[in-house]
């Protein structure tokens, strides 16, 4: 069922939202979170379609925000739609003039009462998405260093206006990675000297893994460039040989050790709704993304003083 409201109020939208709930008996009853996706017209369809898969998982109400030209009078146009693709209802609101500077008191009316709130920005976003008025409302923020023309500086500024709750989906796209990872090095291996990771140019993903596999192993890590998609391959240097895991087809995985045969290990990159879909299950502060993404601001600190101090010399 799908409901236009076009130069709309947020009281009309919500009105339509419980007889829309009614008429398909109570869609609100098994929702579990509210999602706010802030984003443009030529992302909403991709963005909405993950967060509606996503909620086969997590049943919530998704409000996507498009914010319109600044030049027009105020207007709210909304479209509502139950019942289609996932349990929960969708949202879209599109904002016009003054209004995309109150986004979030158009959202706040509409917000599922008494149920975690969060932010998802599937574009740029802001640099401090706590500080963001969408933000704000919200227990979990997540980003996309990826969607940026400059995704390592993206993480720095993500780095320094970072709060607990905050995630980005670059992070989440390592979440196979590192569980392979630490499979792998769960069984014994020599001396490891250095890693080197392999990806295409200008992923996030791969400078975060870098820094992560850093911190825990405490050797030098190599960045190497590849034709892609995503990270090609890790390889642990050790004192007994390569082992190394190498990805090329973006799908499969081969698993390399030192006098045994070759194993091969489904490691398939997930789409957007799959990111989504982990990032939704929890709503606690992420730790270790936070750490990270620390290290990771750090050592870029280092390199440009360094760069800096050569470039003087």
């Amino acid at each position: 069922m799908r409901i236009d409201l076009p130069d709309t109020t947020t009281s009309a939208v919500r009105t339509e939202l419980t007889r829309a709930s009614q008429r398909l008996g109570g869609l609100t009853t098994g929702v579990v979170l509210n999602l706010i996706i802030m984003t443009d017209e030529s992302d909403q369809h991709d963005a909405v379609k993950a967060a509606s898969q996503a909620g086969r998982e997590h049943p919530c109400r998704v409000l996507g925000v498009i914010a319109r030209s600044e030049r027009t009078p105020s207007k709210l146009d909304a479209e509502i739609i139950v019942g289609e693709d996932a349990p929960g209802q969708v949202v879209v609101l599109r904002i016009y003039g003054e209004l995309n500077a109150h986004a979030d008191s158009v959202v706040t009316p509409l917000l599922v009462p008494d149920t975690p709130v969060v932010t998802w920005w599937p574009g740029e976003g802001p640099p401090a998405p706590a500080l963001d008025p969408l933000g704000v409302l919200a227990q979990r923020r997540i980003t996309d260093a990826a969607a940026s023309a400059t995704p390592r500086q993206r993480l720095v500024k993500l780095a320094a206006g970072y709060r607990p709750g905050d995630t980005d989906l670059s992070w989440a796209r390592t979440t196979n990675w590192r569980s392979l990872l630490a499979a792998t090095l769960d069984r014994p291996y020599g001396e490891i000297i250095s890693t080197i990771v392999s990806a295409e140019p200008h992923n996030p993903s791969a400078d975060l893994i870098a820094v992560w596999l850093a911190s825990r192993l405490d050797v030098p890590i190599r960045r190497e460039t590849s034709a892609g998609p995503g990270i090609t391959g890790i390889t642990f240097v050790t004192a007994d040989g390569d082992v190394a895991i190498n990805r090329a087809d973006g799908r499969n995985a081969t698993l390399s050790r030192p006098g045994e045969a070759d194993r091969y290990v489904a490691l398939h990159r997930r789409d957007a709704a799959d990111l989504l879909a982990e990032e939704l299950r929890r709503l606690d502060p992420d730790e270790i993304y936070a750490d990270t993404l620390d290290a990771l601001a750090t050592e870029v600190a280092a390199t440009i003083i360094a760069d800096a101090a050569s470039g003087e010399g």
